[in-house]
């Protein structure tokens, strides 16, 4: 696994001495690799402005930089441009234009040609200098471009592509409404979208051609519900991209989160897995902003940095140092960093095929969603059922599996064809989704009768090996499990009266077996043992042969096979030391990785450290 530090050097005569401090530091603290990034915000004034200044300065740092043996890429940072923040266009660009009718100031249009012709030169004249990568930056999307509502991809060209799909001219609010309107999805929704994606993908070909071969090119991903919402396909878009692609998962907070966080991370490394075609290199990037000690613990970066390893990483890409700094030697606590995390990360790097419950996810969600009359209702949390499963001592993996998660609105995208696997499998569902799937028709073993919302009903616990509150579920499903089915707790109201089933076992007409929860948020249940033990023994009720995690609060889990070998390791994401257990017997080797240090023998798990089974 390679370190990658992203860093700016800034234009000025003293180019080379600073490049030459860079492959110093680099050189001290095993980075193999700068990414070099040109026109972050602080210094850079707007698209049009000072491009030369910048050109030259990068010229002047490569050959510097590749002498001291690095290899070395560029991130510039600004492809539509991130935010106006003051900024003006300088260019003549088509403005970005927000589903509310904001216009940009120095944010360009996806469908601007004048844009597009930029960005392609823009992007070939530095393939010029024969860097290994170039990165299209992550303000390459429609949404989060402040300050717009949203985001953009509303402006009048964008509107006459989407016109020429739909056979007719729809005004930029009659769309707006149309696509987010309640109920059954309107067809203008899967229009818009291909319109988006494919204005992306024609600017990803531009790019590719003007590149020529002479460097790869690599993409940053957000998460997939907003991405779903544009249109995205993820791996028509990485393979835009040419040989040599190399995939930037987003996958951590950009400062300090309490440790069960980290069961997002080790989610999204995990979901973006398949997004990615065969061949792609994948660098995470190791979030920090604004790139300071003071945004970031050490500890924490050291965990989610190891996620990456068991994920299965090529690389790190390292926010660690301030783009403000002028040279990196002034931060030596980020070089002890670097070093001091090295072997934990060594320890666990390497291929591995992830075991556990299968997390799918359709790249066309945001089509099927019933919306509530605002963009952001169409963009799903690919990452609620994993985070429910991971803190609770369930590994995931991405896709099908023996046992299956479903949550939410994802039911609604779940492709008729997919459906009868599903439920000849084993299947794990929230209240939503099984009123869905029974909705579609699915026989579940269980009655569905209705979702009832906060206001309208007086559910107030769920007792099972203990008594776990619902009283804040924004909404229960009210089930009734059928004759063969076996309920592990049962929803009670205030006065202790029966309201409904809260977590029944069952079977289905296909053979499969179902674990369907009443609750519409289990994510936000609170934890406790019991709660756990009810849903280890719905997720062994749907395949006996997952890995299971107790003996603490927020512990969770990596399940891999390594050279057809078990490995799980598990995360203490308490601040209490743990020291956890697993359900399969007898593991040959027991290793406690705690925080920047070497790997060591058993012991209890500090907070963000990690124990690492093999057997």
């Amino acid at each position: 696994m390679y370190y990658a530090l992203r860093f700016q050097v800034l234009p000025g005569p003293g180019v080379p001495d600073d490049a030459a401090r860079v492959v110093d530091f680099c050189d001290a603290n095993g980075i193999g690799e700068v990414v070099l990034i040109t026109n972050a915000e602080e210094h850079f004034t707007g698209v049009g402005a000072d491009e030369d200044r910048w050109f030259d300065t990068v010229a002047a740092a490569v050959p510097v930089l590749r002498a001291g043996g690095l290899a070395v890429s560029l991130n510039p940072w600004t492809t539509v441009g991130h935010a106006d923040r003051g900024r003006r266009d300088r260019r003549g660009f088509a403005p970005m234009v927000s589903p509310l009718g904001e216009v940009a100031a120095a944010q360009a249009s996806f469908a601007c040609p004048r844009w597009r012709s930029w960005l392609a030169a823009h992007y070939g004249r530095y393939a010029a200098l024969g860097l290994r990568v170039l990165w299209l930056e992550d303000d390459f999307r429609f949404h989060n471009h402040a300050p717009l509502s949203w985001g953009g991809g509303f402006e009048p060209p964008m509107l006459e592509r989407f016109a020429a799909l739909a056979g007719e001219r729809v005004g930029r609010a009659e769309l707006v409404a149309a696509i987010t309107a309640p109920g059954r999805p309107h067809p203008w929704r899967a229009l818009l979208a291909r319109t988006w994606f494919e204005a992306q993908l024609e600017a990803v070909d531009a790019v590719r051609e003007a590149v020529a071969g002479r460097s790869a090119l690599g993409l940053m991903s957000s998460t997939l519900g907003v991405a779903s919402v544009e249109g995205r396909d993820w791996r028509r878009l990485l393979a835009a991209l040419g040989p040599g692609a190399v995939h930037r998962p987003h996958y951590a907070p950009y400062g300090d989160a309490v440790g069960r966080e980290l069961a997002w991370s080790v989610a999204m490394l995990e979901l973006q897995r398949p997004l990615r075609p065969e061949g792609v290199e994948v660098a995470p990037e190791v979030e920090n902003y604004p790139f300071t000690a003071w945004s970031k613990s050490d500890t924490q970066t050291w965990s989610e940095m190891v996620a990456c390893a068991l994920s299965g990483a090529d690389g790190l890409l390292l926010d660690v140092v301030p783009f403000t700094a002028g040279s990196p030697e002034r931060f030596p606590a980020v070089g002890a960093l670097l070093r001091d995390s090295r072997p934990a990360l060594e320890f666990c790097a390497g291929p591995a095929e992830t075991v556990g419950v299968g997390i799918p996810w359709y790249g066309d969600a945001a089509q099927h969603v019933h919306a509530d009359g605002t963009l952001d209702s169409l963009a799903l949390d690919a990452t609620r059922a994993a985070r429910y499963l991971l803190t609770n001592g369930v590994p995931v993996r991405a896709g099908s599996a023996p046992a299956t998660a479903v949550f939410g609105l994802l039911a609604r995208a779940v492709p008729d064809t997919a459906l009868p696997a599903l439920l000849a499998g084993g299947l794990l569902l929230d209240g939503v989704a099984a009123a869905i799937l029974t909705e579609r028709g699915a026989d579940l073993g269980v009655t569905v009768h209705e979702v009832v919302d906060r206001a309208s009903a007086l559910y107030s616990v769920a007792e099972g090996r203990g008594r776990t509150s619902v009283n804040q579920q924004p909404a229960l499903a009210r089930l009734h499990a059928g004759p063969s089915a076996e309920v592990l707790s049962t929803v009670r109201t205030p006065d202790g009266a029966y309201w409904g089933d809260a977590l029944v076992l069952s079977e289905t007409p296909q053979g499969g077996r179902v674990a369907v929860l009443a609750a519409t948020a289990p994510e936000d249940l609170p934890g406790s043992d019991e709660h756990q033990a009810d849903l280890h023994a719905a997720v062994a009720h749907l395949d006996p042969g997952i890995p299971l995690v107790t003996g603490g609060p927020h512990l969770i889990p990596h399940a891999a096979l390594v050279g057809g070998r078990l490995r799980v390791a598990v995360a203490n994401g308490s601040a209490d030391p743990a020291t956890p257990r697993v359900s399969v017997p007898d593991p040959a080797t027991t290793t406690l990785l705690a925080p920047l240090r070497p790997p060591g023998p058993a012991g209890p798990v500090p907070h963000r450290g990690w124990v690492v089974w093999q057997w």
